[in-house]
């Protein structure tokens, strides 16, 4: 039928003439229909002109019933006599608009903008992001108060640390392609690697030069990586099927786990956020929670690159920690394939696939660039290979797991007995939290994941507990030890303790699956009355078990931050190659700060071992100035030794060099008085 034309008269196509008395509503529209936009008499008129586009002719008084075209039902019948058709509106309209909905309102790109920049302010990862660094702030206080002259914990490995991440920035800005041979322990090559690198923080380096520039990055650092680890476990947590309540937990228990404090000098340990992202992107990517297990229609290539990507990154801090991390992704890939082919579950895509060919390539290419310098190591210094002493010393009793260290606010006071009977209690105090404990432990009881996957988990946790104790259980003859034999590489690392990060993790999963079934259960109770949704009070408890997570973490008052001593005006000056004297293992470390003025090759540096010739060089240089030593010293290419007076004279091994009286006659070189150090020059 035409719309254009008017249908004729009929029986159910009329209305009947309106009564005097008040206006007639038509039916309530469809759901698909817009409503009008008023029910009063003085606005239905312009109502239906607006909807309709047509102006009907005033009604005077009781007329003939008329045909009704098409028109948006829920308005009044009746308007009002005064309204007067303009030209416009005589127009006749178009029948079609009666089926369209009102187009949206366009908006402007500033609006677009202001929305997209709320979006993104209000997002969950934003809010989440924020939360975990102000937390951080808070946790690690005051390393953001006085951050260009204190440094965390001591003045001895986080200088070296500081020192690494500022060569990263400078080696990759003048020199990419020799990033390893650092202006350290000269004239040793592959220098940078002596030690774990913390390469994968060289974008922070490429700002600032100068010990204050390398402070405040340390700094930096050390807030962001607590952040960082708070949600990667979040992430994590979110992506295996919890809410967001026990996803907190999660974050807190692996940011902010007691034991963490004894390493605050050793970044390369704290740094282990990549560790859980990584493992929350490749989960999102495969499509896989333990909810909801696989499922194909989920899954997410860009995901699973991502977090092959962060994995990488995670391997380019160090070893310490990457490589046993590396392992534990070859395992549950070898057991995910192993799993698939006995369940004969539908493969996966060839996107899926081709992303993680990509990611395995990305991964395996990182690791090689950092792996080979470190076999160069080995094989110009044999002295750097740990021994299975080594680890024996190193290796944590069962009692570790519950004894926390020295900074621990809570408990750093009540466990000092404990602590007295340890070799090395910085590697050998491992407490996760008791709160984490007792959570993990109800997890096992209730909890929104399977009694299969708890199982799986607590297998994870007496496992982790087992290789962290290294040869402290029965020996480790089948367990650490034959890691230690059999698996490349894993005799690099004499601390099996750290090993402990993988425990905190498993139990902070088995924590989460605990408070999620608590804040289910709160809604479950909350719908048996109105209005169906936890009241403020039962929110609250159920962010409790966070706010305890977080109170057993704390460190306030008892981590020290102490002053860095100052850059000696001679280190901006002078040129290399050159050393610094008195040197040692742990002095050598504030020298390696002090150089990143400028970088000048040095004999000085401090490292994970000792190399053979330096500790050669040190042994020569006692008697400094003699004739020995000056010859050594321009043999092996030294311009310039600045000697630190107040240290060196109160040195036992170095004084000789402090002393202004010494003679120098006959040995061609030059001395000068500085005030706080003396100058050599050998050349």
């Amino acid at each position: 039928m035409n719309v254009d034309q008017e249908e004729p008269a009929g029986p159910a196509k009329l209305r009947p003439a309106a009564p005097a008395g008040p206006a007639k509503l038509r039916p309530a529209a469809p759901a698909d229909t817009e409503p009008a936009e008023s029910a009063r008499p003085g606005r239905a008129s312009s109502a239906r002109t607006r909807s309709s586009g047509r102006v009907r002719p005033p009604i005077a008084g009781p007329v003939a019933a008329e045909p009704v075209a098409a028109e948006p039902l829920g308005e009044e019948v009746t308007e009002p006599a005064e309204e007067v058709a303009t030209a416009d509106e005589a127009e006749p309209a178009d029948p079609w608009s009666h089926f369209g909905p009102k187009p949206d309102r366009v908006r402007s790109r500033s609006e677009r903008a202001g929305l997209a920049a709320w979006r993104f302010l209000t997002h969950e990862w934003t809010v989440v992001s924020v939360i975990a660094l102000v937390i951080a702030v808070i946790m690690t206080w005051p390393a953001a108060y006085h951050p260009s002259t204190t440094i965390p914990a001591d003045i001895w490995d986080p200088t070296l640390q500081a020192w690494q991440v500022a060569w990263a920035g400078h080696a990759v800005l003048t020199d990419p392609l020799h990033v390893f041979n650092s202006n350290s322990f000269y004239p040793d090559a592959y220098s940078y690697a002596f030690s774990d690198t913390l390469f994968g923080y060289f974008p922070f380096g490429l700002i600032g030069s100068g010990p204050s520039a390398a402070l405040v990055r340390y700094n930096i650092l050390f807030i962001l990586l607590h952040g960082l680890a708070f949600v990667g476990a979040y992430a994590l947590a979110r992506q295996l099927g919890t809410g967001r309540t026990a996803a907190a937990v999660a974050g807190a228990a692996l940011a902010y786990a007691p034991w963490r404090w004894a390493q605050a000098g050793h970044m390369h340990v704290l740094s282990v956020g990549g560790i859980a992202l990584s493992l929350a992107m490749l989960a999102r990517g495969h499509g896989f929670s333990f909810t909801r297990g696989y499922r194909p229609d989920k899954t997410r290539p860009g995901w699973a690159v991502a977090g092959w990507c962060v994995a990488a990154w995670q391997i380019s801090l160090g070893f310490g920690i990457g490589l046993p991390f590396a392992y534990v992704l070859v395992a549950i890939t070898l057991v995910s394939v192993v799993r698939w082919f006995l369940r004969r579950r539908p493969p996966f895509g060839r996107r899926l696939l081709i992303a993680d060919g990509i990611g395995v390539v990305v991964f395996g290419l990182v690791g090689l660039f950092m792996g080979l310098p470190y076999l160069h190591v080995l094989q110009q210094h044999p002295e750097a290979q740990r021994t299975i002493e080594d680890v024996k010393v190193f290796s944590p009793n069962i009692r570790a797991f519950i004894t926390a260290p020295s900074q621990s606010l809570p408990w750093g006071a009540a466990h000092e007995a404990a602590r007295a009977t340890m070799i090395a209690p910085a590697e050998t105090t491992l407490l996760p939290g008791f709160i984490l404990y007792g959570l993990a432990a109800a997890g096992l009881l209730f909890s929104v994941w399977s009694v299969r996957t708890r199982l799986w988990l607590l297998a994870g946790v007496v496992v982790s507990i087992i290789l962290a104790m290294g040869t402290q259980f029965f020996g480790g003859t089948y367990t650490y030890v034959q890691l230690y034999n059999h698996l490349p590489f894993f005799s690099s690392s004499r601390t099996p303790g750290r090993l402990v990060i993988w425990t905190t993790l498993f139990l902070a999963i088995l924590a989460a699956g605990a408070v999620g079934a608590l804040v289910r259960r709160s809604y479950e109770l909350a719908a048996e009355r109105a209005p169906g949704r936890p009241n403020a009070l039962m929110r609250l408890a159920t962010l409790l078990p966070v706010l305890l997570v977080l109170a057993e973490g704390t460190n306030w008052g008892r981590l020290d931050h102490p002053v860095v001593p100052a850059q000696p005006a001679a280190m901006r000056t002078v040129e290399g190659p050159l050393l610094v004297l008195p040197s040692d293992q742990l002095q050598d470390e504030n020298v390696m700060i002090w150089s990143t003025s400028k970088f000048q090759k040095m004999v000085n540096g401090g490292s994970g071992f000792q190399p053979n010739d330096q500790a050669n060089t040190r042994q020569v240089v006692h008697s400094f100035p003699d004739e020995a030593s000056v010859t050594y010293l321009r043999q092996l290419g030294v311009r310039t030794v600045i000697v630190l007076k107040a240290q060196a004279a109160g040195s036992a091994d170095y004084a000789r060099s402090a002393d202004l009286s010494a003679p120098i006659a006959g040995l061609g070189i030059e001395r000068q008085d500085d005030g706080d150090t003396i100058v050599y020059t050998l050349d």
